[in-house]
């Protein structure tokens, strides 16, 4: 069988990352950070060896300091705004990919849910809850 290859963009398309493979890690993060940048009530994102993912397109970078104590880089579209991707500095050689910039409903779900402690009451954790 083959790798996939998947490529997420940004909204207007200037930005996109094509990742190869299935990811290390699927990942919902309901930190109140992931909230900011997304506007809504919680972030998924899609961990990839930086590798197996090529980059193309002019992205503005934005660094903030993770609860880690190691910074987040983020790279957004100067375009239209869209975050694609964003390194944590925490885990060397990862690149994080946003699920929805795949726009791909057969993307595998998250395996973890993490700081379920911010998530919004009305959130369902998919994870948490029993079959």
């Amino acid at each position: 069988t083959t790798s996939p290859v998947r490529v997420a963009r940004c909204a207007c398309g200037q930005i996109s990352a094509t990742c190869r493979g299935e990811p290390l890690l699927v990942s919902l993060c309901h930190c109140f950070e992931c909230q900011r940048r997304t506007g809504s009530t919680y972030g998924i994102a899609a961990f990839f060896p930086a590798g197996d993912v090529d980059l193309s397109g002019t992205a503005t970078r934005y660094a903030r300091a993770g609860d880690s104590g190691h910074d987040v880089v983020h790279y957004f579209c100067p375009q239209c705004g869209s975050t694609v991707y964003w390194e944590p500095m925490k885990k060397p050689g990862i690149i994080a990919v946003a699920v929805g910039a795949f726009a791909d409903p057969g993307f595998p779900a998250p395996s973890q849910s993490v700081y379920r402690d911010r998530r919004h009451d009305w959130v369902i954790d998919q994870l948490s809850a029993k079959p």
